[in-house]
């Protein structure tokens, strides 16, 4: 198969409508293959012009401007997420089965096809007098891979062999996953560098408000997940998107539910008014970072957990038992 923006019905056996695959284009994601995509992140661009980096380099020092950003399964996904930015079946009156899956792509496919995209992204700061040379030529040899975008990644029958494969390559991973399908995390053969799982509400009523499940007993699998994680070696992140007026309240319920999961770090995270996500709730439901920082101090109290750190610009707090955060780069 020819992989990049390569993209037609018949690649995507015609599943999904043409018009979102326009509309992923206009908003510069680079299709791979039949269902996997890289974007260029945010902070992709302000760590080569701007010498900014985002808030995971600060916290576990993955070089922004070496880090991938990628999905195995940009149209698939388990829940209706109201604050997720990607593009949902029923956004514009455009609707497709988000868990009838494809014929999966082989991993070493998706990755050479990633790589590929990532440096025709690149391409574009190649003699930019704004852009750190020095980061540019380094960016040119990505180090490490966020397999999160858009989409649930553990849907990908071959995860365990994308991460692999990454590794070889010498990719650091980080897994980003919303917990519904601990059947693929508790097959994985080889772990990633780190592992997020999302978590957004604090009970079930809430879970279903909040993120709307495509399957059944989406809140019961979640919560199998959150009693697999002690289990990992890797570290473990349970990240919490926030919305004011929607799931931003009480850190106590919050705290039981984590406990059982005994992550390596916590980060409560505000919702960002970016994306597909527009349609669904107001600007109004962005929090502050001082409000995502009094809740993260509420939940450090519950839990035990020290505040390691925080990043106002991406307004997030970083919390854990440990006294500083372990670097993986």
């Amino acid at each position: 198969m020819s992989l990049g923006n390569t993209w037609t019905s018949e690649t995507l056996q015609p599943l999904v409508p043409n018009e979102i695959l326009r509309m992923l284009k206009n908003q510069k994601y680079h299709l791979v293959g039949s269902h996997s995509a890289v974007k260029r992140c945010r902070w992709l661009y302000e760590a080569l012009v701007h010498d900014r980096s985002c808030y995971k380099q600060k916290f576990y020092g993955i070089k922004s401007h070496q880090c991938l950003q990628m999905t195995p399964a940009v149209f698939y996904c388990t829940l209706r997420c109201r604050f997720c930015w990607r593009a949902q079946s029923g956004d514009h009156g455009l609707k497709w089965e988000e868990t009838q899956l494809p014929n999966w792509d082989a991993p070493e496919d998706i990755i050479e096809g990633c790589v590929k995209e990532q440096l025709k992204i690149l391409s574009g700061y190649k003699g930019n007098p704004k852009a750190n040379s020095k980061k540019y030529r380094e960016a040119l040899t990505p180090k490490h891979a966020a397999i999160s975008l858009t989409g649930e990644p553990t849907l990908y029958s071959h995860l365990d062999s994308l991460i692999q494969g990454f590794h070889r390559r010498g990719f650091t991973t980080f897994l980003v996953s919303n917990g519904t399908v601990p059947e693929t995390l508790s097959r994985l053969g080889e772990e990633p560098t780190q592992l997020y799982i999302s978590v957004s509400a604090f009970d079930k009523k809430m879970f279903t408000q909040v993120c709307r499940p495509h399957i059944p007993e989406a809140w019961k699998k979640l919560n199998e997940t959150l009693s697999l994680l002690p289990s990992f070696k890797c570290p473990t992140v349970i990240r919490l998107t926030l919305a004011r007026h929607l799931n931003l309240k009480h850190p106590e319920l919050y705290a039981r539910l984590i406990e059982k999961a005994n992550p390596t770090y916590v980060e409560p995270k505000a919702y960002m008014h970016v994306g597909f996500s527009r349609l669904r709730l107001g600007f109004k439901n962005m929090p502050t970072h001082q409000e995502i920082r009094d809740f993260a101090a509420r939940l450090a109290e519950e839990m035990g957990y020290n505040i390691l750190d925080e990043a106002q610009e991406s307004r997030v707090v970083l919390l854990s038992r440990l006294e500083k955060p372990i670097k993986l780069a």
